[in-house]
Order: C-alpha cells, then structure tokens, then sequence
C-alpha cells in the first residue's frame, strides 16, 4: 500500500446536531538551508534570517545547517566542525525559536544522501549543465571539479522535496536552483502520475532582501568574499564595524538619496533603512543637509545597536556547547520521520524493495 499523500486532517463531527467542525488548517511548512562556510553577514541576517524570526509563528518552519553541500568544495574538516556548531549558535541568537522551528544538521537525517541518489537518477544532465552557479565555481577549470559540485541543485532540491515544503526563501541568486526543484518534482510525479511531491515556491521579501558589498556596491554582499571589508559579519566588534562603514564605498556627491544610478550610497542608505524601517521619504528628510560623515556615524550606532543583543546571546550559546548539540539532536529527531516518510514513498512508487514488517 502507498503511503498517503493528502496530510489533512478530516473535520470532526460535533455531537450536537451532527454538525461538521473543521479544524484549523495546518500552517504551511518553510524549508531553508545554510551552508556552514565563513562567516554569517549582515546581508544574510537582514535578507533572510531577520525575516524568518519575524514570521516564524505563521509557518511549520524547517532549518537546516547543509553541511554535506559545505563539502562540494575544499574545507578543513576542523573548521566545517566549528562553522556548523557556531552558524546553529548564531541562528538561535538571531531569534529562531525552537517553538516555532525545527533546527538541526544536513548530515544528521541521512534520508538526503539517499534520495538524492534516487532524484539523480531523474535529472536530466541538459538541466544541470544550465546551472549558472555551477559555471561560475568551477570557472575553467571543468575537468577536474568535483562531481559534488555539479550535482549540487539536485542535493539542494531534496533538502527541499524531503519535506513536502511549500514555500522556500531565496534570494535572487538561488531563484534558477528553486526552479530546478520543481522541475524534478513534477516530472517525478508526472512520470508516476502521482502528487508525490509538493511542489515549492519562492517566498521572496522585497525591502532589505540583497544587501550589496560595501566596497563593490555592484555585488551582492558575500561570505566567500576575499577582502573582509566587503560585508559586516555579525560578531564584528563596533569598533571594526565604525571601520567598514567609513571605508564603504560612496561617490563624489553630497546628497544623501535614494539613487540606482549611485549604488555605493544607495546600498548604505537600503541597510539603514532596513534597520529602521523608515519610508525612503522619511530618511531622506532626515539627512538633508547632512553629509556623508553624518550619515556613516547614524548608520554605525544602528548596526552596533541592532548586533550587540546578537553577539551577546551567541556568546552564551557557543559556550555552553552540550545545550546546543541537544537543540541540534531533537531537531534532527523531530525532521527524521518526516524525510523517511517521504523517502519510503517515493521507493515504493519507483518500486524499490522494502524491508517486510510484521513478519511478513
């Protein structure tokens, strides 16, 4: 027998009159993944972690820590241990509540390693040789770049199909691996004629959602960055942070405006605004008349403001390390069932053996 598909729960029936009760709709589930390389940046926390903070109350929220996606490329075994442990820190600092979210690690619920075999096997290779990403990290060097790399989306779609996910944040950069996913998901239940998958779409935010580098304004503001002075880590010090700010890149012109045309400025005054939740107008009147000095010192206090609280509650988590590897544990706990779920599923519809249960 198939698993069943439909997870709604049947109205109960009142015992006055026989009338229906429906009960409450379930909340849609949120999926999104992390990897646990370099350092979480302001860009990261007002693109994407601030606004699941913000929201997790409306949404069955899944948050993983992928780091079997960290090992596409080279890393030290030391730091991709540190990294993992200190990204889980910083997210629990952020605001993510275990009430409202199930946190845990990528390589703890091994469902992912497996079905993302099967859903290779389903992947047509005209599709991941689309995958922009993939051709700008392996650059020219295609010979001898690692099959993980190249089969990443397809990793990345079964973080995502594992657990029947509604809605995935993404930011611009990641919109061709989402289509990806739902690429894979209906042809798989296209090929079977079943919904055994649901398909994901992009939960994209508008304000604050691609924070730019502060000294190429013309990029988005990247971990893997070389120069540090490009973005704002989150356990910068308010020292170092007055120092990016100051050093960011501006213009010539005086007037503190909202203008494509001046990204340097434009990028400075987005964060601001990101912080403040000001109106354009709003900040735009504020600084009139001021100059840039005015404005960098304005922004520096916000920051330092909004990071302190952060900084302070990671640096109780990160040293208490036997806490946070149980928040980890049940998180991994609590997902597991829901992958298996999904994983035996799609065995038995590809007509994969099963263990017999019962004897039988």
């Amino acid at each position: 027998m198939l698993i069943e598909t439909n997870n709604e729960e049947k109205p109960a029936v009142s015992a006055k009159a026989n009338t229906v009760v429906p009960k409450p709709q379930a909340k849609k589930r949120v999926f999104s993944g992390v990897q646990p390389t370099g350092n979480i940046h302001l860009g990261n926390y007002l693109g994407a972690i601030r606004n699941w903070v913000n929201a997790q109350a409306e949404f069955d929220n899944i948050f993983c820590i992928v780091d079997l996606h960290a090992i596409t490329l080279p890393i030290d075994p030391k730091e991709l241990h540190t990294n993992t442990r200190k990204l889980a820190a910083l997210y629990l600092a952020c605001g993510l509540d275990t009430h409202y979210c199930k946190l845990f690690v990528q390589s703890h619920v091994h469902q992912h390693a497996e079905m993302s075999w099967i859903l290779n096997c389903f992947t047509p290779m005209g599709w991941l040789n689309r995958m922009t990403q993939f051709k700008s990290k392996a650059e020219s060097d295609l010979d001898s770049v690692d099959t993980g790399l190249y089969c990443y989306p397809v990793l990345m779609a079964c973080d995502i199909l594992l657990y029947q996910t509604h809605y995935v944040p993404v930011g611009d950069d990641q919109r061709q691996h989402l289509e990806l996913t739902r690429d894979i998901a209906q042809r798989f239940n296209s090929t079977y004629k079943q919904n055994v998958f649901t398909i994901p779409e992009a939960q994209i935010r508008e304000m604050g959602a691609r924070i730019m580098s502060l000294d190429d304004p013309t990029k988005k503001m990247s971990k893997s960055e070389s120069n540090p002075n490009s973005r704002i880590s989150l356990l910068d010090d308010p020292k170092t942070i007055k120092q990016k700010v100051a050093r960011a890149t501006t213009d010539s012109q005086r007037l503190i405006a909202f203008d494509p045309e001046r990204p340097g400025i434009t990028n400075l005054l987005t964060i601001y605004q990101t912080l403040t939740r000001q109106s354009q107008q709003e900040i735009e009147q504020e600084f009139a008349g001021k100059g840039y000095g005015d404005f960098k010192a304005a922004l520096t206090e916000r920051l330092v403001e909004a990071l302190t609280p952060i900084q302070q509650r990671y640096n109780e988590l990160i040293s208490d390390l036997p806490t946070l590897e149980s928040i980890l544990k049940q998180g991994a706990d609590e997902v597991r069932p829901i992958a298996e779920a999904t994983l035996q599923q799609v065995k038995q519809v590809i007509g994969l053996l099963q263990y017999p249960q019962n004897g039988s």
